[in-house]
């Protein structure tokens, strides 16, 4: 793993090595540790070269037989756990997550590459009876799905091993090669997970990847020999890569402000609590955080001084303390932005019942209420560790608010009610719905993906494997 981090400058990974770095540099501080990492940005020959490795990768091994899959896969997983320690590190270190939730993070890509291998002897076609038609008798047809050849996997930075995992473990499942353009804050996570699984016994050029930011994953999403690209990100940054894919496949996750609903027959100190974590944990900075907690009204006040309590209990400080709840937000302009949709929501008529205190990049948790339309916060996503307390009149104004957004990608409703449930199962406009956890709670095995701006196609497990795969028909006569 040292040669995969070593020298003062981080630079792309491909055919199992580091690439002599270029002169186009950038800088990026290290939430955790407060460090300065200097990355060698990859121009558009250095995309060209990692398409072209795993362009190779991909054919050598072709016709990809579900064999060669599942050894390839073994090596992520090895990589992986004997990794773990040292992976944990580099993202508390880089991007501030706390240690031990960056432990659980690692624990996760462990668990959702041992479900792809799993999935792989689940995963086949179908036999199709042409003969439903008098043309189709005497004719057979079955259908398979067959690799892409090169996956394009862009990831942002709050989940610099889980969310690359969640789409390169699929991409060799598939029968794909890789080529991975992680965020800069969560670049050495990705080098080091790279290097692992090439000792690992991972076939060089089969996981590549770049260093860089915008214009490298423009550049990749651009290039006409990859076949697919995953997007994990912001919506400007994804309307901007499905452009420059074009035609092409284009799976994404975008953003969030997830709505979780507490009616009046709800038990409040158990979603209070599920939902503060929800919403403070890691700073807030997952897409399925709760950011809108729409509270009906004669359980209102009950509830709020609840959640309240339970934002209060929440541990705040350094990313290394194996106590803390609530680390450091991944950079000082992250950090100014939250404080913006604070200040605006405030300018605009809304309270806090939890004001902000800041230390540099730590903030605590911050609960605003009286939020009107007005205000930026009403319908952008805050990505830190902000709530907004909203009260509904009962359970149908409820929904509707939930509904009054952009987004639409996971949420949640607390009630005992099954028709209450059914109701917001059937009209809550969500890729997911949970009914009496939070928003972020999230298992790998069923469809994760949005509706309205917040992406395109499905992940999870079975799901992911299937939009990184090409649906083949084949049809036979024989008489």
């Amino acid at each position: 793993m040292k040669n995969a981090l070593a020298g003062e400058v981080q630079s792309s990974f491909i055919d199992g090595v580091l690439v002599a770095p270029g002169a186009a540099r950038m800088s990026w501080r290290q939430a955790g540790s407060g460090g300065m990492l200097a990355i060698a940005e990859a121009d558009e020959d250095v995309v060209a070269r990692a398409v072209a490795s795993a362009r190779r990768a991909f054919l050598a091994q072709r016709p990809s037989p579900v064999t060669v899959r599942l050894r390839h896969l073994q090596c992520l997983r090895d990589a992986l756990s004997r990794e773990a320690a040292a992976l944990a590190r580099l993202i508390s270190e880089d991007v501030g997550k706390p240690i031990r939730v960056a432990r659980g993070e690692v624990a996760r890509g462990l668990q959702f590459v041992e479900a792809c291998m799993s999935e792989l002897s689940h995963l086949g076609g179908e036999v199709l009876p042409l003969d439903a038609v008098s043309a189709g008798v005497g004719r057979i047809g079955y259908t398979r799905r067959f690799p892409y050849g090169v996956v394009g996997a862009i990831t942002p930075f709050n989940a610099p091993v889980n969310l690359l995992v969640q789409k390169l473990a699929p991409a060799l499942a598939a029968g794909n090669a890789c080529v991975a353009k992680p965020a800069p804050a969560s670049l050495r996570a990705a080098l080091h997970l790279a290097a692992a699984a090439v000792e690992a016994g991972l076939p060089p050029g089969m996981m590549n990847v770049l260093a860089g930011d915008k214009a490298a994953a423009l550049a990749l999403a651009g290039h006409p020999d990859v076949g697919v690209v995953s997007f994990t990100g912001g919506v400007q940054a994804g309307e901007a890569l499905a452009r420059a894919t074009g035609v092409r496949r284009f799976v994404s996750e975008l953003g969030s402000s997830a709505a979780n609903v507490v009616l009046a027959d709800a038990d409040l100190e158990s979603a209070a609590a599920k939902i503060a974590a929800a919403a403070f944990e890691a700073s807030g900075q997952q897409c399925i955080s709760a950011q809108r907690v729409i509270v009906e009204a004669g359980v209102y006040d009950a509830f709020a001084a609840r959640f309240a309590a339970a934002a209060e209990r929440m541990r705040v400080g350094p990313a290394d303390d194996e106590r803390t709840d609530i680390g450091p937000l991944v950079s000082q302009a992250s950090a100014d932005r939250i404080m913006g949709l604070c200040e605006d929501a405030i300018a605009h008529g809304a309270r806090y019942r939890l004001a902000p205190r800041r230390e540099g990049l730590i903030l605590s948790p911050v609960i605003v209420e009286a939020l009107t339309p007005a205000a930026r916060l009403w319908y952008e996503e805050v990505f830190g560790p902000v709530a907004v307390l909203i009260r509904a009149d009962d359970a149908d104004h409820a929904l509707a608010l939930a509904n009054d957004s952009p987004f639409g990608l996971q949420g949640a409703v607390f009630t005992r009610s099954l028709g209450h449930a059914f109701r917001f199962a059937e009209s809550f406009e969500v890729g997911a719905l949970w009914v009496n956890e939070a928003s972020r709670f999230r298992l790998d095995m069923y469809p994760f993906g949005g509706m309205k701006l917040s992406g395109t196609g499905r992940e999870g497990v079975r799901y992911a494997i299937e939009e990184l795969s090409q649906l083949k028909f084949t049809g036979m006569a024989w008489q």
